[in-house]
């Protein structure tokens, strides 16, 4: 696209950056429209205009229409993660929403171990097909799908619990019962509505986390092509498939940690590792430069904890906020942490520009994903363990046996022992006999 069209540095920064004006003016208003007409109309709406919007990136020619394209594109997508984050909290409760969103977030980056070998495909391949060069067939063969899955979703997907036809009266009851009395795992605000959310300082206090966190992220994504370049890698081709090794062992690595945290019902431990294993994993990969499989095995490492962390960020997001504030809650932390990605190019790439080592700045993403995982430590409190029931006190009755009735002799007769002496008499034991002689002492 650079090659191709006469734009120079400054109109392709100016779109870049105007794609998030967009995406942060109509994150909360999408949310809050979410809540009330439904997940279906919302997904419809996002992804069939943001699948023409990326179609259309494809036919611009001059800065303008670059600049009206990205600014439909950021507001086109604005609302859509967000969205799916409340919509889970529609069905899922908070024990199980951490393996959830992190299988739901695995798509992200599985998507990416085909998108590298897949774009470095149709940028090779594709070009000069039909008169269009390779990065326009990259917008198409990306928009398309877009659209035609928010059809789908229409179609499939159901609102609430209660709409779903596969769920029978019990089960809806159970689901519901389970989420009326959900409690989540890390200390909930209560706010009564999105006007007291907006009064919290922790609410902004998780936007930064996420600022933090996803400027790291995006430094990573840009500059992950030219740190494998840097390993003597050329091919366009070849850079995508090694791109897609630590996106694979990615994926494997946040579904285990999202299980983890719900098994062990913990969050915020879980999130401070996964933002350690990225900081300690581009250490090794800064330190082995010039070595091809440390280097990778180091981006291995860290892409476990980097594809993670935003999971856990969200799961957490979601049992922090109240129902009342969820829907304008998530989106606000959502569209304020997303200028982090806004940002962290341009500063990434004065330093680069100013050390003339693109490694100096990741020094910087290994400190802001260790600042994040401290802040939202600090900020965020896990939820006060539920006092056992108290056991009814034990009464200690003295039970009394009554004796039973001695045995009484049995009714035949039997024969006296002889007493001593030559005159003895003989003695038949009788039942009720007033005396007994010295036979029956005893009995």
């Amino acid at each position: 696209m650079k090659q191709t069209l006469p734009f120079d540095a400054a109109v392709y920064g100016f779109g870049a950056g105007i794609f998030f004006v967009g995406y942060v003016l109509f994150e909360v208003p999408s949310n809050i429209l979410l809540e009330k007409i439904g997940a279906r109309k919302t997904l419809l709406r996002i992804m069939v205009l943001w699948g023409l919007a990326a179609c259309a990136m494809a036919f611009v020619k001059t800065p303008l229409q670059f600049y009206i394209v990205r600014f439909f594109l950021g507001a086109f997508e604005a609302g859509f993660f967000p969205g799916v984050i409340l919509y889970f909290t529609y069905w899922y409760p908070s024990v199980r929403r951490g393996q959830v969103i992190a299988i739901f977030m695995s798509a992200t980056t599985l998507i990416s171990i085909i998108a590298g070998p897949l774009c470095g495909a149709i940028l090779k391949y594709f070009d000069g097909f039909s008169g269009l060069h390779g990065w326009q067939w990259l917008f198409l063969v990306q928009g398309l799908p877009s659209s035609v899955l928010g059809l789908v979703c229409f179609f499939y997907l159901q609102d609430k619990p209660e709409q779903a036809h596969w769920l029978d009266e019990g089960q809806k009851k159970v689901l519901r019962d389970h989420l009326d009395h959900d409690q989540g795992l890390v200390a909930g605000a209560g706010h009564g509505s999105m006007w007291q959310a907006l009064k919290d300082p922790k609410v902004y206090t998780l936007s930064l986390v996420y600022f933090l966190l996803l400027g790291a992220t995006y430094t990573m994504v840009f500059w992950l092509p030219t740190l494998i370049k840097s390993w003597g890698i050329s091919d366009l081709f070849m850079i995508g498939i090694y791109a897609a090794i630590p996106n694979a062992v990615g994926v494997v690595g946040m579904v285990l940690i999202g299980r983890s945290s719900d098994r062990m019902k913990e969050r915020r431990w879980h999130f401070v590792m996964c933002t350690a294993i990225a900081a300690i994993g581009l250490a090794v990969t800064i330190f082995t430069q010039g070595n091809f499989a440390a280097s990778l095995v180091g981006l291995c490492i860290a892409t476990v904890g980097i594809a993670s962390a935003t999971p856990l960020f969200f799961t957490i997001t979601s049992e922090y906020l109240s129902k009342a504030a969820a829907a304008g809650g998530i989106a606000l932390i959502s569209s304020l942490g997303n200028l982090g990605a806004a940002v962290s190019p341009s500063v990434t790439g004065a330093i680069n520009a100013a050390t003339g080592n693109p490694v100096n700045s990741m020094y910087l993403v290994i400190a802001l994903y260790i600042v994040a995982g401290s802040l939202l430590l600090w900020a965020v409190k896990a939820a006060a363990k539920a006092a056992p029931p108290r056991a009814a006190p034990v009464r200690r009755h003295l039970v009394v046996v009554d004796r039973l009735p001695r045995l009484q002799p049995p009714p035949y007769p039997r024969r006296a022992r002889a007493t001593a002496g030559p005159a003895a008499a003989r003695h038949v034991c009788r039942p009720g006999a007033r005396a007994a002689p010295r036979c029956c002492a005893g009995r």
